[in-house]
């Protein structure tokens, strides 16, 4: 394939999975309107997938993804974020990546 059609490809694929990622955070919200437990569990799955084929779309792996979300938690832990001291959501997660 010519270098010029790779580069328009892979910049429709990157706009593409933005359409994706919108239309993923369109259909969360319609879910949690209805109440749909197993369309807002697909809803998130699928928004998360998005996000992850994006980020290695635009020359990050997984891994980097995964260090980074891991940096930002840390971040919100430290700086005393409402959802931590109420709930734990942050350490929780934050374990959770530890783990995987």
């Amino acid at each position: 394939m010519p270098k010029d059609l790779d580069v328009a490809k892979r910049a429709k694929v990157i706009e593409w999975l933005k359409t994706e990622v919108v239309d993923h955070v369109s259909r969360l919200f319609k879910a949690l309107w209805e109440g749909s437990t197993a369309r807002v569990g697909d809803s998130l799955a699928s928004l998360i997938m998005s996000s992850y084929i994006l980020a290695r779309r635009l020359g990050m792996s997984y891994r980097d993804l995964d260090d980074l979300l891991i940096d930002k938690l840390k971040k919100h832990k430290q700086e005393g974020h409402q959802l931590e001291e109420w709930y734990q959501d942050i350490s929780a997660l934050e374990e959770h990546m530890r783990k995987r």
